[in-house]
Parts: C-alpha cells; structure tokens; sequence
C-alpha cells in the first residue's frame, strides 16, 4: 500500500514529505492510519544530528489513529480499535515489566528502528526505511508491533489525545510516578514549553503549594501562569538559583524538575534543590553531554534521578489522562497552539524551534 511519509535521509537537512510503500503487517504487528502527531523536540534531535540515528528514517513517535489491519497472533487489538503510540514497548514478562517499570522494558536494548523480526515495513524505490522509535508517526500509515500501541476509548479526539504518547505523559508522569510530589510541596521547572507546560499542570493538579516555572521567554512564562504556576523566573533577567531560593524561602524547592536538556539547566535544578529534595531529569540531552556536580551536594541526600515517558505505567497512564481530559479536569486543548498538514512540518519544527507555539500538531 501508498502512504505519505516524512523522511530524512541526512541530518541538519530538511525532511522529505514522498510517497513511500508500506508493506503489510506480520504476525504481532498492526497496520494503523494516523491520524495525528504532535510535533515534538525528540524528532528535531534526530534532525539535528542530536541523537544519533539510522538513516534514512520516518520520524514522528506522539501519534494517534485507528487501526486497520493486524497480523497473526494479535489479541489486543482489532480493526477499528483507536490507539495512541507507545515509543517504549512494554513486553509485560521481563524482569523491569513485572517489578513494576515497564518503561524501562528488556525491549528497549533491542534496535527500535526496525520490527522485532529485525527488518522494516517501509520502502522507498525498494529501499528499506526505518522507523522510528517503532512508530513512525509522520506518515499517514504505518506498521507497528502489537506492543506499540495502546487501545483508547472511541469517543477522545484523536487530533488532541496524540498528545499524551508522548509530551503529556512524558510531563505529567514524573509528577505522579517518580517524584510523588505531595500537596503542599514546592516545586520548579526548568523549561516551560510543550513536556514543562505539563509538569506544571500535574503540580497543580496534586496541590503542590508554590509552583515555579523557569524559562528564558517571557511568552512560555505566560503560558506556564496558565497552566497553574505562582512564580515565574526570567533565567534570561536573573540567576534562577537564587531566585528559586527566595521564592520557596527554604534555600530550595522540595521538588525540581528539569526539562531543556541542557548541562546548564541541569546543574541549576540541582542546585536549585534543597537539603533532602528531588531533581528529576525529563529533558533530552544531545549525545555526549556531561554535568558536573560537587558531590557534597548529595551528602546533603539530596536525590538526582530521571523519567522516561512518565516513569509509571504507559498502557494504563495513557488512557487515565485522556479520560482526565475528556472529564475537563486536564488541559490539552489549550496545548495545542497550531494545526499543520504533514508537508508543513519543517515549519511546524521551525515555529517550536523559535518558542511560538506550546505544541502543534500533524494532522492528515
């Protein structure tokens, strides 16, 4: 079958938006059409050399859409079933699966790029292209192993729920899962964009007392007051240390949460943290990146830790916040700053790369 797909095949160049085949699914595999992605920074990274990546590649990994056809031997999901993405599979009998962290599931030592039989469903002039993450989501089709998608109620608008595949849980998840934040606590977040933007409403939505959000454009700070933050921080205007310092009024906040991905803004929420407080570390940092820390800082206990998609519980955190949107308790309308067909989304990298939008969103 046809399908249009977003390509790259070199980095720091523009991705391609062709024609492309896509093959049929096998045995635990499901044909999905998209109907949308949210555009976010991880495909940027990959774009930009950032994060080392076979080429060529169909990117896009916050995707939402119905399922058309499965494989062989596919028991969670049938044609017509809505689905968004989970870029981490969870396998549900490895050892991190059944200790209860399935987002560090024994899948993710294996190449994600491809199928798990090793071999990919895209082609291009018979040439294969890869997938990514195993997703894929710019492109109006695609296969995906069985355990890459997660089924969704029917009525949630899949133009909107795209978004917590990734971004939204991604935000939200370290609030509620690892860093357990109480009511009451204090809070900072480095990083006030599309993934920051949700780490301030889960604060809120868990009674955290001072939330304060850190950015260097005044723009995101707005949106980070909408969004249920107390304080703001120009990091652009004044040390962000310090100023959290003041603020929380306890020489820290109980909780950090840093989500550039930066050896700056890292060692400022680290700092940032006071005796016995939490940074949690959600940003993408490029390749090679490194910190650097006095280590009296945790004989001080404070803890240092990070997230991958929310540090929960993917296949059951997914729906849970969909069904908080859909019951008007969480935002995610007011996310979405901008709607783009997929031949507009270097644009749609463009409009993030210059802080103009929260999140836009790929739609077919």
């Amino acid at each position: 079958m046809r399908a249009t797909a977003a390509v790259l095949y070199e980095v720091k160049k523009p991705v391609v938006v062709e024609d492309v085949e896509v093959l049929e699914p096998g045995p635990h595999e499901v044909f999905v059409r998209w109907v949308a992605n949210g555009v976010c920074h991880s495909d940027l990274h990959v774009v930009t050399g950032d994060y080392p990546h076979p080429l060529p590649v169909v990117l896009g990994h916050e995707a939402a859409g119905v399922v058309e056809r499965i494989g062989p031997d596919v028991e969670t999901v049938k044609p017509g079933d809505h689905v968004c993405s989970s870029y981490i599979p969870s396998c549900g009998r490895c050892s991190y699966c059944i200790g209860g962290q399935p987002t560090m599931c024994a899948l993710r030592d294996k190449p994600r790029w491809f199928m798990h039989d090793g071999t990919t469903r895209f082609r291009r002039n018979g040439q294969p292209l890869h997938h990514f993450l195993q997703v894929a989501g710019y492109a109006t089709h695609a296969v995906l192993p069985e355990l890459s998608v997660i089924p969704i109620r029917a009525d949630a608008p899949l133009d909107v729920v795209c978004l917590v595949s990734c971004g939204v849980l991604a935000g939200a998840g370290p609030v509620f899962n690892r860093a357990k934040v109480p009511p009451g606590a204090s809070v900072a977040v480095w990083g006030t964009g599309g993934v920051g933007l949700n780490t301030i409403q889960a604060a809120r939505m868990v009674g955290a007392g001072k939330i304060v959000a850190v950015d260097v454009m005044r723009q995101k700070l707005a949106w980070a007051e909408e969004f249920g933050a107390t304080h703001t921080v120009d990091a652009s205007r004044e040390d962000p240390v310090a100023a959290v310092q003041r603020i929380t009024g306890t020489g820290g906040a109980d909780f950090t949460f840093e989500v550039v991905g930066t050896q700056r803004t890292i060692e400022q929420a680290v700092l940032a943290t006071h005796r016995g407080g939490t940074c949690v570390v959600v940003g993408v940092s490029p390749a090679g990146t490194r910190v650097s820390l006095d280590p009296s800082l945790f004989l001080q206990q404070r803890i240092l830790t990070g997230s991958s998609f929310g540090g929960g519980h993917q296949r059951t955190d997914v729906p849970m916040l969909i069904d908080l949107y859909m019951s008007g308790q969480y935002k995610l309308d007011e996310l979405i700053s901008r709607r783009l067909p997929l031949s507009e989304l270097n644009e749609g990298f463009d409009l993030m790369l210059q802080g103009e939008v929260k999140r836009s969103v790929i739609v077919y």
